[in-house]
């Protein structure tokens, strides 16, 4: 699959509400996840790995109220996409938000993901 139709295929799966699905199917076997400096889980290496990290983080909500994706911008081997989610956390509350999500690929498949978002506090 090229750069445009991984693009396609996760922002498809997670307007569906499948992200766990977008994992399992477009992700490498050695992917890198990297989340902002200083946060829980800043680098995880391996798709079990980041697996495990988003089904923690699914854990950690309460309610969804909604989400959104763009429509991906591609370049070469890149593509970014803004998120939004309303969700209600466990112990935390009702909370907006907003992130940019940028990928890589390679032979068909995600081999690196990194989110920039503010970090609450």
């Amino acid at each position: 699959m090229s750069t445009q139709e991984i693009a396609n295929r996760l922002v498809e799966l997670c307007r569906m509400g499948e992200n766990m699905q977008a994992l399992k199917e477009l992700y490498d076997q050695n992917v890198v996840s990297k989340e902002m400096p200083g946060s829980p889980n800043e680098i995880i290496s391996g798709k079990d790995a980041v697996i495990k990290k988003s089904e923690e983080w699914f854990a950690t909500v309460e309610e969804f109220h909604g989400g959104e994706i763009s429509d991906p911008v591609v370049a070469e081997d890149h593509f970014a996409c803004k998120m939004k989610m309303d969700c209600t956390f466990k112990g935390q509350g009702r909370m907006q938000i907003e992130e940019l999500a940028v990928y890589k690929v390679n032979n068909g498949k995600i081999t690196e993901e990194q989110f920039f978002y503010t970090m609450p506090g």
